[in-house]
């Protein structure tokens, strides 16, 4: 079967050897705050949001990108759907690797967006969520991809930019997902030192692949610590200082999302969005309320409902964990 969908985010392997040889490895820090770090995409760039679904998105950057008025980015459509959802609402990318989007599961669906990329508005190549990974493995392996037996024969690889190839120790036929190497990844994380050495807690995706594979690794955290709690605990590493360009201290920064023994996600605020996302008109409403008439993103967190809302959503999420026998 021959793929029609165009390849995006694909680099030569040696290129970007040679691109990572030179970025610089020296602890300096790299603190800034979040208008510094937006500007830090430029337009035309590949992004890649860390995080998935409703879980660990970096919001608080979302929402200052829209309110910079960035456009004509390339945007990984991977696991998501909030942050899909926000970027495609500030029609800030015009084409896509898309592998699960639009849904909020149980939820349901935001209408206005589902029709957006409906339109042809965007043009979308395919993937299934476990070749997108693999494309983001190839990269962080630097090879130029990985055969897999996924999407074989299926519409997926028809519209991907996959293509087939043959085994040559059994002659079977696989696929190869190409490499794929972002220009910029915005990864929230529950802490970080001023270098960027960040720490994740719980289920990683497949964020440590898209910062070894990134070329610029924004760095969105809940708290910045001292250096040592890495120095003492290596374990904690869970991405290196010397892959990161940008750290931006964002407490609260992935609501209305969840953030694993954080806080819970804000069912009746997504709830909020959905029924808002049913028409234009309360839709344009909803960004104005929420994102464009707000200086800040702690604005927003203000007209949410603020430290009362996030203290509510803070024990809820302490209460599941220890339900859940996760103490």
């Amino acid at each position: 079967m021959e793929s029609i969908g165009e390849l995006l985010g694909f680099h030569h392997p040696d290129e970007m050897r040679e691109f990572f040889r030179k970025k610089s490895k020296k602890m300096t820090s790299k603190l800034m705050d979040l208008k510094q770090a937006v500007s830090l995409v430029k337009e035309g760039d590949y992004i890649s949001i860390g995080g998935f679904g409703t879980v660990r998105i970096p919001t608080a950057f979302i929402h200052e990108l829209l309110r910079a008025k960035k456009k004509n980015l390339i945007a990984a459509c991977f696991t998501s759907n909030v942050d899909t959802d926000f970027l495609a609402a500030g029609k800030t990318f015009n084409k896509a690797d898309a592998s699960y989007i639009i849904s909020f599961e149980a939820l349901g669906a935001p209408k206005v967006l589902k029709k957006y990329f409906e339109s042809g508005s965007i043009q979308l190549t395919e993937w299934s969520n476990g070749a997108m990974g693999w494309r983001y493995k190839a990269a962080a392996m630097g090879l130029s991809y990985l055969p897999v037996r996924s999407m074989l024969g299926t519409d997926t690889q028809k519209y991907s930019a996959a293509k087939e190839v043959t085994c040559p120790f059994t002659g079977m036929k696989y696929l190869a997902v190409p490499a794929l190497y972002p220009d910029v990844a915005v990864i929230h994380v529950h802490a970080a030192d001023i270098y960027g050495n960040s720490y994740i807690r719980g289920v990683l995706v497949a964020d440590v692949d898209i910062a070894k594979a990134s070329k610029k690794v924004i760095i969105t955290t809940e708290k910045i610590v001292p250096t040592e709690f890495f120095r003492d605990n290596p374990q904690n590493t869970t991405i290196p200082f010397y892959q990161v360009d940008a750290v931006v201290v964002t407490p609260y920064g992935s609501y209305p999302c969840n953030m694993p023994y954080e806080y819970f996600m804000d069912v009746d605020h997504l709830r909020e969005f959905l029924k808002a996302a049913e028409d234009e008109k309360t839709f344009q409403e909803y960004l104005d309320k929420n994102i464009y008439n707000c200086n800040d993103f702690y604005e927003y967190l203000d007209n949410c409902g603020g430290i009362r809302r996030l203290e509510y959503l803070k024990d809820l999420e302490s209460q599941i964990i220890i339900e859940g026998g996760l103490r």
